[in-house]
Formats: C-alpha cells, sequence, structure tokens
C-alpha cells in the first residue's frame, strides 16, 4: 500500500474563541493522484492547505507527511517536508519581492534547504525558468518587469526548482485573465507530466479541477460533504451541495486530465 505524502486525518481546527472552521476532515494526498479542494468561499478550503503546510496546527486530528504525524518543532521533519512540498499562491503581484532579483526569487528554496549558497548563476534557476516557459534573461530583472501570468510562471519556478514531490496551490490561476489562466493550467498539466508533480490545489473553478486534479474533496461549512474521482464527483454529485456548486460555478473551456 502506498504511504501518502500528506494525509489529514480527522482534522479541525477553531481560532481562539471563534467557531470551528474545519470538523473531521479526512483526505489523502498520494503520490502521482492531484486533488483538488473545492468548496465556495468560507468553506475551509485555505485553512486546510495551511494545515497540509505546516503553518498551523488542528485542534483536533493529525497531520500525517510520509505517514508520521506532522511536528512544527521538529527542525529535520520540517526539512524535509520544504523539500517535498512547495506551494503558490493566488495573488503573483503580491506573492514577489519586488525588490529582489528573479534569479535570487527562484532560488530561495535552494538557499533555505541549504542547497545553493546565493542562487546566482545557479544551473537549476535556470533550468526551472527554461520549465516554465521564461528566458535565461529573466533571471536578471524584477518582478514589475512581467505580466500576472509571467509572474505566476516565476512563483511556479520557485516552487519547483528544488524538485518537490507535491505542489500545494491555492486559487493558482484565479487572479489571471481567461487567456492566461489555460496557459498556466497547460503549463502545470506538463509539470506534472514531466516532472512527476503531484498537485493539490484549491480552487472554485471546477474546470481547472477537471483539467489538473484526479481526485476532489468537496467542503461544505468546514466538512467535507464528498470525495472520490474527480469524473465521478463532478460528473455524477451524490451530495445536494456538490450538485447546487456544479450548477453555479462558470466554466472554462479547458482539456480534461489525463490518466
Amino acid at each position: 500500500m502506498t504511504i501518502p505524502i500528506l494525509t489529514a486525518d480527522d482534522a479541525g481546527f477553531a481560532y481562539r474563541g471563534a467557531a470551528p472552521v474545519l470538523h473531521g476532515v479526512t483526505v489523502d494526498i498520494t503520490a502521482g493522484r492531484s486533488v483538488a479542494l473545492v468548496g465556495e468561499s468560507g468553506a475551509g478550503k485555505t485553512t486546510l492547505l495551511r494545515l497540509l503546510l505546516g503553518l498551523t496546527r488542528p485542534s483536533s486530528g493529525r497531520i500525517l507527511f510520509d505517514g508520521d504525524e506532522l511536528r512544527t518543532r521538529d527542525r529535520e521533519q520540517t526539512r524535509r517536508l520544504r523539500g517535498s512540498v512547495q506551494c503558490v499562491f493566488q495573488d503573483p503581484y503580491s506573492s514577489l519581492d519586488p525588490r529582489q532579483r528573479v534569479d535570487r526569487i527562484v532560488s530561495e528554496p535552494l538557499r533555505s534547504l541549504g542547497l545553493s549558497a546565493s542562487g546566482a548563476g545557479d544551473p537549476r534557476v535556470a533550468a526551472a525558468l527554461e520549465a516554465v516557459g521564461l528566458p535565461p534573461e529573466a533571471a536578471t530583472r524584477y518582478p514589475h518587469e512581467f505580466s500576472g501570468g509571467q509572474r505566476q510562471r516565476i512563483a511556479i519556478a520557485r516552487a519547483t526548482v528544488c524538485r518537490p514531490r507535491l505542489l500545494l496551490a491555492d486559487e493558482p490561476v484565479s487572479a489571471l485573465d481567461v487567456t492566461t489562466r489555460v496557459r498556466i493550467i497547460d503549463l502545470l498539466t506538463e509539470l506534472k507530466e514531466t516532472m512527476g508533480l503531484t498537485i493539490a490545489m484549491v480552487s472554485h473553478d471546477l474546470s481547472v479541477v477537471a483539467a489538473l486534479c484526479e481526485h476532489t474533496a468537496v467542503l461544505e461549512h468546514g466538512r467535507i460533504v464528498e470525495q472520490g474521482d474527480t469524473a465521478a464527483v463532478l460528473g455524477s454529485p451524490a451530495d445536494p451541495y456538490t450538485r447546487r456548486l456544479i450548477a453555479s460555478v462558470p466554466r472554462l473551456p479547458v482539456r480534461p486530465a489525463s490518466g
């Protein structure tokens, strides 16, 4: 039996003095099987992503990394987590430091993991930029010189430069125009194939989910109401909330996921 890279095991979370945001959430993220976390705003998707990243501890239940409970104070485990799991955020305009050159931005995971001293001239940076379709000269430029789609490519290059197994993405295309969204989805599909990258993605756009993810978990008010193969969840939803979600969300014309 394959051990998942990350597991939320009956995970719950509540902010101090507030009602719970997540209730007993269980979901596995296994290598080669990308997962979508879908639901309306306030469903708990981003909070779950923060738990999986180890940025927040669950109030109940557990987060498992390679089968072991995630312990945020365990430096060695945290280092292995950061080497295996990287993230891409929603807004490409605020996720990149405008004072840093692109080569410095992209090499940040290498430096934080102790794999590169400065990042300048590191061939892995050039390879990461090439993999996302950016020219070598992009390394010496600054974020403000690029469009939103190009900035998201830089963010993806940063996330993949250390060759992680899993990419956690929080609405990675929602801030982009329609044409650029399709291009970024095509890029992520290509990286899944060429790098063996697994993606766990928060999204409210079910067309993006259909294009990228083999498994879908639907959250409503902090609970998973339905999960399973994406084709089954989107094609024959069992829960009334999922049916309402499918009926209400506009669809982007992108190709379905392969495999």
